[in-house]
């Protein structure tokens, strides 16, 4: 066998920045130095806590002007709410749980400050009993007959 030199050689590497140090500004100014490319980018919406987003058109009808604004619910339904949750023995915040919904909507609707919402309007009928929608407001819930 010919004889081989081995030699054994170390090799010590510095671990890179993590992702949090190397977008600090210290770490984006040492690369600037070191005569480095940067690439930076800027994200839409990022780190906000916003699942709907707000149009023109929706500001604008947040400004209710004469000629655009936001229906809200009948005062009178407001009171078949009131008189139907008070029949059932029920309070704003049993009706609330029911429906799945927060007491202060159950209250906003009662006292007609709510923009209605056909499937909160439809659970509450549902809970009440009483029809909320429609020609017969104030009347009871028929029960539709099961198809067999």
């Amino acid at each position: 066998m010919a004889e081989s030199d081995w030699d054994t050689v170390t090799v010590l590497r510095k671990k890179g920045p993590t992702a949090a140090q190397a977008k600090s500004k210290q770490a984006i100014t040492g690369a600037q130095r070191r005569g480095e490319d940067i690439e930076t980018t800027k994200k839409w919406s990022a780190g906000q806590n916003k699942q709907h987003l707000v149009s023109k058109n929706t500001a604008k009808l947040d400004r209710e002007t004469e000629e655009l604004h936001h229906d809200r619910i009948p005062l009178e339904v407001g009171k078949v709410i009131q008189k139907g949750r008070q029949d059932k023995g029920l309070t704003q915040k049993d009706l609330a749980t029911k429906v799945n919904e927060k007491p202060q909507v159950i209250a906003d609707y009662e006292c007609g400050k709510a923009i209605p919402n056909n499937q909160i309007m439809g659970k509450i009928e549902r809970v009440l009993g009483l029809k909320l929608r429609g020609k017969d407001i104030g009347e009871p819930l028929e029960a539709k007959p099961k198809k067999k």
